[in-house]
């Protein structure tokens, strides 16, 4: 039975892409020449490139087909149906005259019917995969080209496409009629509709006319014949001089130097050379690669920083090679290396590498040499081929027909036998009707093998070659039903619902498993500052109608506000951008300085403008001559000087309106700068170490001395940067500090309790509300103290040996003795209905996976705001570690022993206590929780909160965990102990991965969901893929399966349209089986009575038109319009999934069931008529032998009981129904009266006159109304006794709405729902603002309780390493000069000079609380463990 089942699985599970997989083998570690000829190795002996050292071309195709490939690969998917083979080999054995019924071609056409449907229907949704890979493809980007340069490296040829795309407008012919640039235009339209990048469309118009070419200055070139007309003053520059040349995609080359302008995508993966920033610094958005929406900052290489024209870059002096890494799926990991023509090398990573999918931002242009092109890029390695995905109900009938063919076959040996022994038997007996048997081919021995091959023929219906018509036009019309649905319109964008694989509709109705990406998907990629805590005093800012009424009131752009109106006249005498328009972008930038900007606008990523009336007060209180609160002065000052230098946002002037705009590199740093601006601390940009600020208590911009940059990660969980005032006698070093709650807490100085108190509970109701928190402090660091620590500080930070220990270990030490500022809590604004969604979802008993490339704490904050995360549930965490931390399996054991026990997985033979393994060499897991030093605050209850468990594991983690089957065996026993999962810091195969893990290691059906390019490998891996149309681009809508505008209406999709979906087409597809083997079944009871000889009961058109015409209206109706219940009751109670997600509408017992039904139907149908008559006919003039009165009959009861029969089984009962029953039966009645009418003269029919004795007939009636009612029966009492004693919750509802109409359900969802369940929307706010669930990090067994803290920050980024080096050659070329003080100078004076008091003429020193920095060695304040 094993190899029998393991046969059927590996035909079941073999993949047709398999056979016609475009990947090429990753290629050896490779060198990008520049003016330099190709090694001697790289020839073979016939002087021919070796293929290893050819690149791949940068064509990158996503379709399934080529023209070469479309009708091999299409037929092969298509039989795959067994159904397929098997009408195939009928059609065939029909072709020799000893089995043909009717003409060979009509027996064929309905197979080539379905094939060609089916071959149309998957030629259109891949043409339309071709469109968007040529819309990608052809997209253009600027090449150096010249005569001067020559590209020595080797690519391959391009791949022919399957339909043509559009043409870039550089490639068109010139002159050009307006009529055809408004085609073309209409061109870009689509192309952009279909995938095409933006920044990949060419909008300048002079680069139609001048075909591409530009040069350095942005002037195109012109023919020679233009510039004679022109005079000696116009300038013309020649086509051979080095310039930059529009060119497609596809054509891109390794070794190509590429410019790359603000906002444009990267084609390739590229090395920087040069940008137009200072310090030759690039920003990049990478949320295409890893969801992350924050900026990350890129840096040249340095020795090529001098590539900056296109001259200076085909510059013969400039020989160089690159050595690069072999092409893999890292997307975090680069490393190359630059050799000098004097082969000198220096190091090239990651850092200093833009990969293709990510788009420049803020940088008005890059110039890189391609490394990695096509499928050599990091994006395309990380998404996998288009797959050929099939439903599982139609997976599912494969053995069901595969039940039927041995059904047939047993049939047909039946016959076959009997007809043989018969044969034999009367043969010798000298009977009449085998008079004439002694031919070859006619004789007792072959004539049984003759009949065995009639009989398949006679019973072929038993496998209905309609089904699978009517399957897909059932599912075409359930995609437009999809498309026309209002309630998944979303009108702010004009997108609908778009089915793009219409297969797959009756998967969404069971759904077991969600796995979406957050950024985008779940999240809007934007924060909003909500509210502060300062000094113990909140804050909570103005509704937002009010913010939304004062921008009005404010001016016309709603994104700006007036700062400062006494600082600077920027606005008054800054040209405007349009003034002239031959000053390039740099130059526009360049016209205003932040310093003399009188606006400030909202930044990327950043919602609105944070405003609060009673912080006003309190500031202008504070700024004013006598402030009533010198202490809370103090700390409103400290505050906001915190949250305006402590970060490393970079300023610009927008040329359009003249104001600031910070570049933050995430948008929750953003949303902080930005705060802090509208609240009258104005950051005015950084000037190598000095920064500029205007405040509420100063008439002149304030600077500061950046001194050093203590970074944040995610291990240290703070940023702290140490400043000085300049310009001003207090000289005091100031360090500034911003962090997690814990950490900072943990460093604070003794004393000032109740400030501590009141700050915690305003953290708690801050996370509680699902707002994202950070805690501000900072601390006067006196001089010998600083100078001691900034000599360790110097050191370790040119050590060679565990620089980055180092440096943490002596950040750590500065920062102590904390003075408290407050807190902040910021809003990472969710979709619209993404909390809503969810808890219902998880209602309907669907597992969600949240796979995001976040960071954990990210990661965490988004899984309480959206209700993956619950008021009570527990947390467990599992890490990946640095060799310090305890396995990675060895924690997943750990949770299972400490909270699932019982579960049965220590039990289970595959789970070892000990094993070598890469995350754990010496097999042994120390169970024992480590010691930390921070105090347990959940207790001994964690473990057995009443909300369950979720589990959060990182990338890391998840490389050991998905190594090998013990670890996936393991991860995946205990992710099914939770109600989620969350996947953090993943890469999109990461994402491939666990969505296959879960597929194929539980059999599960899963559905992937995201909207970026970093998603496309998880919806490909998926059993359903939606693409959200959102901000990302549409490369996850190519490759999905659905398209949505908005993830709320993944709620409607699933719940609505899979539930339909699903009940109508198993429904559909039973009753199908059911009616056919009625008909079958009539025609075997008949072979007892016609010595097994296969013939027809029925006149052969009544069987050739059971499916086409008899019996097809009812089971198409039901599959287009039946409902088991109306869409607001599905919506309104997402319990009533669970019958669908189990199953309960397909499957094998089903059919059976429906088989016997059948079955026993046709028995009733046979014999009760055939004891009906006393012979064949009703006739009493002798002439009996007439055969098809009685066999009439029965086909005409036989339609009436499969017609009854299927409208028992529809569930509502529209017009449609009533339609498609009546003319079935009125259909039946006209042909048998018409058809037994037509005389001999017209064309001959074997029942002419059969309409004189049937109608007439008493046995005729009597034989209808006796034998419709018995064989409905057991139907009938089955579903009323079910109905009445074992009622479904379906069943329950419907009967409900039945009974009152207008039952407002969502009321009742409201008062506990089905079963009780569902939450109110009260309590549904209140698990929303209680977030406080314990968490236990596996990797260190520390256990905490969540207080909301995140703050995302590129780790070790080029913006830090920049402010790094500034500091480090300011130390190197000025050392501080020491101040000589007294020792009162080393305690801070904390009280309010007078001068400070007054109005515009100073600013409050820090802190809140008069309390002495004690001398002994630093206290820790309320000591608090660490979030995570």
């Amino acid at each position: 039975m094993a190899p029998k089942q393991s046969w059927y699985r590996t035909l079941a599970d073999f993949k047709v892409e398999s056979l016609f997989s475009r990947k090429r083998p990753v290629g050896p570690p490779r060198s990008v020449f520049v003016r330099q000829s190709l090694p001697a190795d790289y020839y073979d002996h016939k002087q021919r490139i070796k293929k290893e050292h050819v690149f791949s071309t940068n064509q990158v195709i996503t379709s399934k087909y080529t023209i070469i490939t479309f009708l091999p690969r299409n037929l092969l998917e298509q039989f795959r149906r067994i159904a397929n083979v098997f009408f195939l080999a009928i059609a065939i054995l029909q072709f020799f005259p000893q089995f043909s019924t009717v003409s060979p071609g009509l027996v064929i056409l309905p197979l080539i019917v379905v094939l060609t449907i089916t071959a149309l229907k998957d030629g259109y949704e891949d043409i339309k995969r071709h469109q968007a890979d040529r819309a990608v493809n052809y997209s253009v980007t600027r090449v150096l080209a010249g005569e001067e340069w020559e590209n020595p490296n080797p690519m391959e040829g391009k791949s022919k496409t399957f339909v043509k795309g559009f043409i870039p407008q550089f490639k068109r012919r010139k002159g050009a009629t307006k009529k055809s640039k408004g085609r073309a235009n209409a061109g870009e339209v689509e192309a952009l509709q279909r995938g095409a990048p933006p920044e990949g469309i060419p909008t300048d118009p002079h680069l139609e006319d001048h075909e591409g070419v530009e040069f350095d200055d942005h002037e195109p070139a012109e023919a020679s014949h233009q510039h004679q007309h022109h005079g000696l003053l116009h300038r013309h520059h020649s086509r051979t001089q080095p310039h930059w040349r529009l060119t497609t995609w596809e054509d891109v080359r390794v070794g190509d130097f590429v410019k790359i302008m603000n906002n444009e995508s990267l084609p390739a993966d590229i090395m920087i050379c040069a940008t137009s920033e200072d310090e030759n610094v690039a920003f990049v958005e990478t949320k295409n690669l890893d969801g992350e929406t924050n900026l990350k900052s890129r840096s040249a290489v340095p020795q090529l920083t001098n590539l900056r024209t296109a001259a200076a870059c085909a510059d013969k002096g400039n020989v160089f090679r690159v050595d690069c890494d072999r092409p893999d799926t890292n997307l975090y990991k680069l490393n190359a290396a630059l050799a000098l023509s004097d082969e000198q090398k220096f190091p090239v990573d990651i850092q200093q590498i833009l990969l293709r999918g990510t788009v420049i931002r803020n940088t008005d242009w890059v110039i890189g040499l391609v490394l990695y092109t096509g499928e050599d890029t990091k994006i395309v390695m990380n998404s996998g081929n288009t797959p050929s995905k099939r439903s599982k109900v139609e997976r599912q009938m494969n053995p069901q027909v595969f039940i039927n063919l041995i059904l047939l076959a047993a049939m047909a040996i039946v016959c076959g036998i009997v007809d043989s022994v018969l044969e034999q038997h009367n043969f010798p007996l000298n009977a009449p009707w085998e008079y004439g048997a002694t031919h070859g081919d006619d004789n007792p021995r072959i004539n049984g093998l003759i009949t065995w091959a009639n009989a398949l023929i006679t019973f072929q219906n038993i496998v209905p070659i309609s089904l699978y018509i009517s399957i897909e036009g059932v599912r075409t019309v359930q995609a437009l039903f999809i498309y026309f649905d209002r309630e998944m319109y979303y009108e702010k964008t004009d997108s609908p619902t778009l089915a793009r694989s219409w297969n797959l509709s009756d998967d969404l109705g069971q759904i077991e498993y969600i796995f979406s990406d957050k950024t985008g998907t779940l999240t809007q990629n934007a924060m909003a500052f909500r509210e502060c805590s300062i000094g113990g005093k909140i804050y909570r800012g103005d509704s937002e109608d009010e913010d939304e009424e004062a921008t009005k009131t404010d001016g016309a752009n709603d994104n700006v506000i007036k700062v400062s109106p006494d600082l600077g006249s920027a606005s008054s005498t800054r040209p405007s951008s349009n003034d002239n328009p031959k000053v390039s972008s740099l130059d526009r930038l360049a016209v205003a300085d932040p310093k003399e900007a009188q606006l400030v606008k909202l930044s990327d990523g950043v919602l609105q403008h944070f405003r609060d009336a009673q912080l006003k007060a309190d500031i202008e209180d504070a700024a004013g001559e006598n402030a009533s609160n010198s202490s809370h002065a103090r700390s409103l000052n400290g505050f906001w000087l915190t949250l305006a230098l402590c970060h490393t946002a970079l300023t610009s002037v927008d040329p359009q309106t003249g104001a600031i705009e910070y570049r933050a590199q995430s948008p929750d740093e953003a949303a902080l700068v930005q705060a802090a601006a509208d609240v009258g601390f104005v950051f005015r940009g950084r000037d190598r170490d000095i920064l500029s600020l205007s405040t509420p208590f100063s008439d002149e911009i304030e600077q500061y001395e950046l001194l050093n940059v203590l970074e944040f990660n995610s291990t240290r969980k703070r940023m702290s940067v140490v400043i000085r005032r300049v310009g001003n006698e207090d000289r005091r070093i100031l360090m500034l500090t911003k962090g997690a709650d814990n950490v900072i807490f943990e460093r604070l100085i003794s004393g000032a309790e109740e400030l501590k108190k009141s700050t915690e509970e305003h953290l708690a109701e801050f996370a509680s509300n699902g707002l994202r928190t950070l805690t501000l402090a900072f601390r006067m660091v006196p001089d010998d103290e600083y100078h001691e620590w900034s000599r360790r500080y110097s050191e370790a930070s040119i050590a060679l040996d565990n620089r980055e220990e180092r440096l943490m270990e002596i950040s750590a030490q500065l920062e102590h003795d904390l003075r408290l500022l407050g807190a902040t809590a910021i809003e990472d604004r969710l979709q619209d209905g993404v909390p809503e969604t969810i808890a219902d979802l998880k209602l309907a008993g669907i597992k969600i996976w949240v796979a995001t490339g976040d960071k954990l704490e990210t990661a965490i904050a988004i899984g309480h705001s959206t209700n993956l995360i619950g008021r009570e549930d527990n947390i467990i965490i599992v890490r990946g570690g640095d060799g310090t931390s305890r396995p990675v399996y060895s924690q997943m054991l750990g949770a299972v022993e400490e909270f699932f026990p019982e579960s049965g997985i220590l039990g289970d033979e595959r789970v070892h206590d000990h094993m070598q393994t890469a995350s754990n060499p010496h097999g042994q897991y120390p169970l024992q929780r480590v010691n930390t030093g921070v105090t347990d605050i959940v207790g001994r209850d964690n473990g057995n909160r009443p909300g369950g468990f979720v589990l959060v594991i990182d990338g890391s983690a998840l490389d050991f965990a998905l190594s090998d089957e013990h670890h996936k065996h393991l991860l995946l026993r205990l992710a099914t102990q939770c109600e989620a999962v969350i996947c953090c810091r993943v890469s999109p195969l990461q994402k491939a991965l666990i969505v296959k893990l879960v597929k194929d290691g539980l059999g599960r059906m899963t559905l992937a969901i995201g909207d970026g390019a970093n998603d496309v490998s998880m919806i490909q891996a998926a059993d359903v893929g939606v693409g959200i149309s959102g901000e990302e681009g549409l490369q996850a809508v190519n490759s999905s399966d659905y398209a949505i505008a908005q993830f709320r209406f993944l709620k409607r999709l699933l719940l609505v349209h899979g539930h339909w979906s699903y009940s109508r087409n198993g429904n559909m597809i039973v009753n199908f089986f059911y009616k056919n083997i009625v008909c079958i079944g009539i025609l075997w009871w008949y072979q007892i009575y016609c010595a097994w000889s296969s013939q027809y009961v029925f006149e052969y058109t009544y069987v050739l038109f059971w499916n086409s015409f008899w019996t097809i209206a009812p089971v198409v109706v039901m599959g287009l319009f039946d409902r088991t219940v109306d869409d607001h009751v599905l919506m309104a109670l997402p319990e009533l999934y669970a019958h669908a997600r189990k199953g309960e509408y397909f499957g094998v017992r089903l059919f059976l069931v429906y088989m016997l039904d059948g079955i026993y139907q046709s028995a009733i149908i046979f014999f009760l008529l055939v004891y009906t008559y006393f012979t064949t006919t009703s006739r009493t003039d002798g002439y009996n032998g007439y055969i098809y009165e009685f066999s009439t009959t029965m086909i005409i009861a036989a339609v009436v009981t499969v017609t009854l029969f299927n409208g028992i089984n529809i569930s509502t009962w529209t017009r449609w129904v009533f339609w498609a029953l009546g003319v079935e039966l009125v259909l039946i009645w006209i042909y048998t009266a018409v058809y037994s009418a037509i005389s001999p003269g017209w064309f001959s029919t074997p029942v002419f006159g059969n309409n004189h004795y049937l109608f007439p007939s008493a046995y005729f009636w009597l034989g209808i109304f006796l034998v419709v009612p018995i064989a409905l029966l057991p139907r009938i009492s089955a579903k009323a006794y079910k109905f009445i004693f074992f009622p479904s919750d379906i069943d329950r509802v419907r009967y409900i709405h039945k009974r009152d109409p207008n039952r407002d359900f969502a009321r009742d969802k409201q008062n506990g729902g089905l079963k009780n369940l569902t939450r109110s929307p009260s309590s549904l706010r209140r698990a929303r603002q209680s977030f406080l669930g314990s968490r236990t990090d596996m990797s260190t067994g520390m256990r905490s309780v969540s207080h909301g803290f995140d703050f995302d920050m590129e780790e070790n980024g080029v913006a830090l390493r920049r402010l790094q080096s500034n500091l480090s050659e300011r130390r190197a070329t000025s050392p501080t000069k020491r101040r000589k003080m007294n020792a009162s100078s080393l305690v801070p004076h904390l009280s309010l000079p007078r001068s400070m008091r007054r109005k515009k003429s100073g600013q409050p020193p820090l802190g809140g609380e008069d309390v002495a920095e004690p001398s002994s060695p630093p206290a820790t304040g309320s000591p608090r463990p660490s979030s995570q």
